[in-house]
């Protein structure tokens, strides 16, 4: 069973000979930077890759903060220097494209985690320019916790989050309902106590990453899922200075396969297995839809299971044969709906 996007989410793709072959695409990041191995990475290498696929041009630009005037001012540069189609990811874009619907009323906009609305919250709408995307991070957390629980039998579990946010939170939830799964129906005896659970609060303190999973390590936590950005590379620095130190930690990673990120002593890794969430292959599919005149403008689009757009890498090194096999029978039960995941707080696992 593959656990990853393997193929385009739309019937048709984009052809080498589309008069828009030259189209200009745009990105504007989230907080943290654009190699952050995660949430602006993921979709900043969809642009990539639909620059290889398709001969766009690409180019990101990256706010002074993050305040709708903030994000506006980028969109508009980019608007000015030709690039009227901008993918911009994460929900604090939301009053900023709400904004730049009607401005820029020429241009296309995708936005990842969100959707449009006014500051106030007042008024809700979306423009036929815009497509809104959301995912079923819960169901990615519960396959990743799934998978981690059954690789470790029985062991201590922490979460460190970013922003407590919706996204967020939704990898929380279901990765806890994914070890209560584990020890009830797959014979796993997992553990995750209330003080174990931290929201740092950013994406991009990297020291508070590593401070914080230093804690839980010190506590007897063995490994922990990180929904955070920047803060979730500090927690894998902490746990290759354990490892290297005799220690046997793990973490889950987030967004993308972060393998790579976790390696030490060449090929080794610290990340068990990562809570996937198709950002890179969704954001090519919709530069895709565009050069061949089927962008879904004015839609909210919500992929999960069903469509592969989340769940843990196809290659696990650090999961065994028999894991696998097991967790790809439980993804085949969660695409089929034998198995739900509430995208609402639960009881925690103690």
């Amino acid at each position: 069973m593959t656990l990853c996007l393997a193929g385009g989410l739309f019937a048709n793709g984009a052809q080498e000979g589309s008069a828009k072959k030259g189209l200009k695409v745009g990105m504007v990041t989230d907080s943290g930077t654009i190699d952050d191995k995660s949430f602006n990475q993921g979709t900043w290498e969809g642009i990539l890759k639909a620059q290889e696929n398709y001969g766009i041009a690409p180019k990101y630009l990256k706010p002074v903060g993050t305040t709708e005037a903030d994000y506006l001012k980028e969109i508009g540069n980019l608007y000015d220097a030709g690039f009227k189609f901008i993918v911009t990811p994460g929900f604090k874009f939301e009053s900023a494209i709400f904004a730049a619907q009607d401005k820029y009323a020429d241009a296309k906009f995708v936005i990842i985690d969100g959707e449009p609305h006014s500051a106030d919250y007042s008024e809700y709408r979306i423009n036929d320019n815009v497509v809104a995307i959301y995912f079923s991070e819960q169901e990615s957390g519960f396959v990743a916790a799934v998978a981690a629980a059954l690789q470790m039998k029985e062991a201590e579990f922490g979460f460190i989050g970013g922003m407590e946010i919706p996204a967020v939170q939704k990898f929380n939830w279901g990765f806890q309902q994914g070890l209560k799964y584990a020890n009830e129906n797959l014979g796993t005896k997992i553990t995750l106590n209330p003080e174990n659970v931290i929201y740092q609060g950013t994406f991009d303190d990297v020291a508070g990453g590593q401070q914080i999973a230093a804690q839980m390590y010190a506590k007897g936590v063995k490994v922990i899922f990180t929904a955070a950005g920047g803060v979730g590379i500090g927690a894998i620095n902490e746990a290759k200075t354990r490892v290297k130190a005799g220690s046997d930690v793990w973490v889950i990673g987030v967004d993308s396969d972060q393998y790579n990120d976790g390696i030490y002593e060449g090929t080794k890794s610290v990340i068990l297995t990562s809570a996937m969430k198709r950002v890179d292959v969704v954001t090519t599919e919709m530069v895709a839809a565009e050069l061949e005149g089927s962008f879904p403008g004015g839609q909210v689009l919500r992929y999960d299971a069903t469509h592969n757009a989340v769940g843990i890498p196809q290659e696990n090194p650090n999961l065994s044969e028999d894991v696998q096999a097991q967790v790809a029978s439980v993804f085949a039960k969660l695409q089929a709906g034998a198995i739900t995941v509430s995208a609402e707080q639960g009881d925690l696992i103690k």
